[in-house]
């Protein structure tokens, strides 16, 4: 089920007046009724499917309380050994089974024994990427005694598949979601209300935005010998609108969705376009997932201690893994190892944590300085954001090649007017709001502000909305 789909208007508001009006007496029934709603929202997809997501959360829900039972460290490590075979295993057979198998045939074929194994048509299910990493930290948690394992299969499965952040994020952490279905919630009008403005923020941005962008860059992907260098650089500049509005306003629908019912989900997206340095991006885009590589990567491997070529080759485990994750084509590891090059000069530096506040902060207008270092940041990940949405590498390669060397040509490809002047909007109203944690959390404003900016946005979800597109992390 799509955020921005007529089911899903009509199935949020069903499930919040059962939620609050119906069965507001009882937590466990309103766990029980969030499970089912999550289990049917997952399940409009395809239900064979939920069979994965309950196997994986129970595997996981099962070692957790196995751990609880140990104390012997070889034992524990055992079982959080098949906690984590099992996961990683069934990800990495549906989402890179085929893709191992046919690097192993190319590099048999490059060493002149040329082989033959069959592919499998596997159809990789919807968010598995998300809800195997967020069951497996429950697993690690328990294993480092950070958390108590809960015997609670109603809120374990719930909280594994929670229908707001199910499919694309944020990857929670059971230490901060897990509690939050042992309490009693009690309906908080003011953060309902502060749900639905990021709720109808999310829509602009996906509808409005991202999907606009969507039919100019999907064009000037697949056409890209066509054009000019031009175009070239404002397909990609376009798709740095298109996968940030996109998965940001995802994650902006999942957390206004969430607090509708009383959770607070962790913040995804911090304006990471306003970041002056690659670090600083990096702390603020799909922050659930940078901060899980990091404490359950980055950290085990070393972190930050030993010499540089040690560090080195942690922030290149990093990237790479990240990469990885995101899918199984050499496009994602390359755009994984462009960010490690751009990431280890700042290291190097010892600049990685320079800049921590917000920028601008009490002053509307940047300085000189500031703009030219959040411009720079920004084309760097609009260079790396090629490699990300190329279908090869030579691909990338070539449609920079094109892009720089200014290649003229008689075809023309132009986004609607519109879609830009709403770009110019959004990147106004974030940065005037940056130092909160989306662009329409009003604090002081008048009514009449308030009121204007609602239609407003409403009426460009009207008039300017592009035909629905999937949300690209989907196919994570």
């Amino acid at each position: 089920m799509l955020f921005n789909s007529v089911e899903f208007a009509i199935f949020l508001p069903i499930v919040f007046f059962l939620y609050w009006f119906v069965f507001n007496n009882s937590l466990k029934i309103q766990n029980s009724l969030l499970l089912i709603a999550s289990f049917l929202f997952y399940g409009w997809w395809d239900w064979r499917f939920l069979s994965l997501l309950v196997f994986s959360a129970m595997v996981d829900y099962i070692v957790g309380i196995a751990l609880s039972y140990q104390n012997a460290q070889y034992k524990r490590k055992l079982l959080l050994g098949v906690s984590i075979i099992l996961n990683i295993g069934l990800l990495g057979f549906f989402k890179y089974y085929n893709f191992f198998i046919k690097n192993f045939q190319d590099a048999f074929t490059f060493l002149g024994r040329p082989i033959q194994i069959t592919g499998l048509s596997i159809v990789l299910p919807v968010g598995i990427s998300f809800y195997t990493f967020q069951s497996l930290s429950y697993g690690i948690d328990i294993y480092r005694r950070k958390l108590e394992p809960t015997k609670d299969l109603v809120a374990f499965l719930t909280f594994v598949s929670f229908f707001p952040q199910l499919v694309a994020g944020p990857i929670e952490r059971a230490t901060n979601l897990l509690p939050q279905f042992y309490r009693k919630r009690e309906f908080d009008h003011a953060k309902a209300v502060d749900g639905m403005r990021q709720i109808l923020w999310g829509l602009f941005k996906k509808i409005v935005i991202a999907d606009n962008c969507a039919l100019f860059v999907n064009d000037c992907f697949a056409n890209y010998t066509n054009y000019s260098g031009g175009t070239l650089l404002l397909g990609a500049v376009l798709f740095a609108f298109q996968i940030y509005c996109d998965f940001s306003g995802y994650s902006d629908i999942a957390i206004g969705s969430a607090r509708l019912f009383g959770f607070g989900l962790m913040r995804n997206f911090a304006f990471p376009y306003f970041s002056r340095d690659i670090a600083e991006f990096w702390r603020r885009w799909h922050i659930s997932l940078s901060t899980w590589f990091r404490d359950y990567v980055y950290i085990p491997l070393g972190g930050n201690r030993g010499d540089v070529l040690f560090r080195s080759r942690n922030i290149l485990i990093l990237f790479i893994t990240s990469g990885f994750w995101h899918g199984a084509n050499w496009t994602f590891i390359s755009w994984g190892v462009l960010n490690a090059l751009y990431f280890l000069p700042v290291m190097f530096l010892n600049r990685n944590r320079q800049n921590m506040d917000h920028v601008s902060q009490g002053r509307l207008i940047p300085s000189l300085q500031e703009a030219l270092q959040i411009l720079l940041t920004f084309c760097l990940t609009v260079v790396a954001w090629i490699f990300f949405r190329a279908q090869s590498v030579s691909q990338a390669m070539d449609y920079l090649y094109r892009m720089f060397a200014r290649v003229e040509s008689s075809h023309s490809l132009l986004p609607r007017t519109s879609t830009l002047v709403f770009i110019l909007v959004l990147l106004m109203l974030e940065w005037i709001q940056r130092e909160k944690q989306h662009a329409l959390e009003f604090s002081g404003a008048s009514m009449p502000i308030r009121w204007t900016t609602y239609y407003a946005i409403v009426s460009a979800l009207y008039l300017f909305g592009a035909p629905q597109q999937d949300f690209i992390y989907f196919q994570f």
